[in-house]
């Protein structure tokens, strides 16, 4: 003999055949992902999701401000406006442009309190929260309802709210967590190639580094591992599945065609 609740479920879905296929089966619906400008990352998490605040931490010089400068990148080249609201007036628009950001398709706001008014406005493919250059201590202090009211007001929008800090604050109101963390660093000296004997540099620079993120939550989550360099990543199948990289290069060192082509126009 069935039980009551046994019965009154038959009871509720032969009442709803054929409107509610299973009524007592809820299925979150997968958010939309939008491209974050790197595809290593955007096959390991799935992408930037709109509605929905992501949020990405790691220490400085982990490679936060290159994402940044990537997504806005990916989203102002189809003509998208994006808003970057800089808590610490720490954003380089020269260095945004040279790696592809559309300054005209980016409003840059420099102060700490306007969030809500952007979220509110509508109108914007992405906005960016930096507070990656802000004292921990004082990104602490951000209650914890401050977080659940932004994600309230991101639900049926097609906004990315993308928060950049040194350590995860926003906690479960993020719907995409991820950890970056520099794994390694190349610099220019070495087994470098000079044009000449009197071609010198007193110091050695940054010439790239890879970057590891770390997927700690997510909406969308995919299994599968990517790398933007095959060749040199073909032993690193055993890899946790959770954990990608990708690498990160810098531009300022010219070739040698280009070193020496610039001493012959010099000097004749």
């Amino acid at each position: 003999m069935l039980s009551k609740s046994n019965a009154l479920r038959l009871h509720v879905e032969s009442a709803l055949a054929g409107r509610v296929s299973t009524p007592f089966h809820f299925q979150q619906p997968q958010p939309v992902t939008a491209s974050g400008g790197i595809a290593a990352l955007d096959s390991h998490a799935g992408g930037l999701p709109r509605g929905c605040l992501t949020e990405v931490f790691g220490a400085p010089s982990s490679g936060i401000t290159s994402l940044l400068h990537s997504a806005l990148a990916a989203r102002t080249v189809n003509a998208e406006v994006c808003a970057l609201v800089d808590a610490q007036d720490s954003f380089d628009p020269a260095g945004a442009q040279s790696a592809g950001v559309a300054l005209r398709q980016l409003l840059w706001v420099r102060c700490r309190s306007s969030v809500d008014l952007l979220l509110h406005g509508g109108g914007f493919s992405l906005v960016a929260m930096d507070l990656s250059g802000a004292p921990v201590r004082l990104v602490r202090q951000i209650p914890l309802h401050f977080w659940f009211r932004l994600r309230r007001t991101l639900e049926n929008t097609s906004t990315i709210l993308l928060v950049l800090s040194r350590e995860s604050n926003a906690k479960t109101c993020a719907s995409l967590v991820l950890r970056m963390e520099r794994e390694a660093a190349r610099w220019s000296l070495r087994d470098r190639q000079y044009p000449s004997r009197d071609f010198h540099t007193p110091a050695s620079l940054l010439d790239g580094w890879t970057t590891t993120v770390e997927m700690i939550r997510s909406s969308a989550r995919r299994r599968n591992i990517s790398f933007i360099d095959h060749a040199e990543n073909t032993g690193s199948a055993n890899l946790n599945a959770d954990v990608a990289r990708f690498q990160l290069r810098s531009n300022h060192f010219p070739s040698v065609d280009s070193a020496q082509n610039e001493r012959t126009q010099n000097f004749g």
